[in-house]
C-alpha cells in the first residue's frame, strides 16, 4: 500500500521504517544493492527526496551505505550501536584500557602545544581538585576528571577531547564506586596529589616523556586496583 494513504505521520519517519524492516528481517540480506529511488519511490508512493532522506537515516543507523556510480547496499541487517551505549555495556577495566592509551598520548601532544590559557586552566583544574579533597567521594572524581580532561584539552585535538567526553560518563560512577570501596582517600583525601602536581608541572615546562610516564603510571594503579575488583 503506498505510504501516502496510510496515516498521517511523517512520511520520511515512515519510509524509514519500512525500509528498516525490510533489511532487518532479512527480506534485503548484506551485499544487497537496492532498488534506485524511481523504483523506491514508486513502491512507497512517496516522492525522490522523501526516498533520500530514508535512505540517509539508513545510512547513519550503519544499515546501508552509497557507493558512487554502484548505488546503495545493505551493510548490516542491524542498526549500528552507538558509542554511549557501548561504553555503558563494556566492562570497566576495558574501558580504562582504551582511556590509557588517549590519554596518556594526550600528555604527550599537550606538553608540546600546550598555550598560556592551557597551563592556567590546568594550574586552575589542580586547585580545584585540591578544593575537593574536603568534599565527598563523587565531588572528588568529578575534579579529578575535571583535570585529566584540561590535560586531554591542551592537546589541542578536538577528537581527543571528543573521545575523552564519551568515556567520563562511563568512568564516572564505577570510580566513584572504587574509591568508597577500597577507601582510598581514608588516610589520605587528596591521593594522588603530588603525581597530579608533577604531571601538570611536566606539562607546563614541555616535557611530553615525562607528562606521559607519570599519567602512565597513575592510570596503571587504577587500573590494577580495577582489574583486582573486575577479575
Amino acid at each position: 500500500m503506498p505510504l501516502g494513504s496510510l496515516r498521517p505521520s511523517p512520511l520520511v519517519e515512515q519510509a524509514t521504517e519500512h525500509l528498516r524492516e525490510q533489511i532487518t528481517q532479512g527480506e534485503w540480506p548484506v551485499g544487497t544493492r537496492l532498488p534506485g529511488e524511481n523504483a523506491l519511490a514508486r513502491t512507497l508512493g512517496v516522492g525522490r527526496s522523501t526516498v533520500r532522506e530514508a535512505l540517509r537515516a539508513l545510512a547513519g543507523a550503519g544499515l546501508v551505505q552509497a557507493r558512487q556510480g554502484s548505488g546503495v547496499f545493505v551493510i548490516a541487517t542491524e542498526p549500528a550501536e552507538d558509542w554511549p551505549a557501548r561504553l555503558r555495556r563494556a566492562a570497566i577495566t576495558d574501558v580504562y584500557e582504551v582511556r590509557m592509551i588517549v590519554e596518556t598520548q594526550a600528555a604527550r601532544l599537550a606538553a608540546g602545544r600546550r598555550t598560556d590559557e592551557d597551563v592556567a586552566a590546568l594550574e586552575s583544574a589542580l586547585a580545584g581538585r585540591e578544593r575537593a579533597a574536603a568534599g565527598d567521594d563523587a565531588a572528588f572524581v568529578d575534579a579529578d576528571i575535571a583535570l585529566h580532561a584540561a590535560v586531554v584539552a591542551a592537546a589541542r585535538n578536538p577528537v581527543l577531547s571528543d573521545l575523552f567526553a564519551e568515556f567520563a560518563p562511563a568512568l564516572r560512577e564505577r570510580l566513584i564506586d572504587l574509591v568508597e570501596m577500597l577507601a582510598l582517600r581514608e588516610h589520605d583525601p587528596n591521593t594522588g596529589h603530588d603525581t597530579h602536581a608533577g604531571l601538570v608541572a611536566a606539562i607546563r615546562r614541555g616535557d611530553g616523556a615525562a607528562a606521559e610516564e607519570i599519567l602512565r603510571t597513575e592510570l596503571e594503579q587504577t587500573l590494577a586496583l580495577l582489574q583486582r575488583r573486575h577479575p
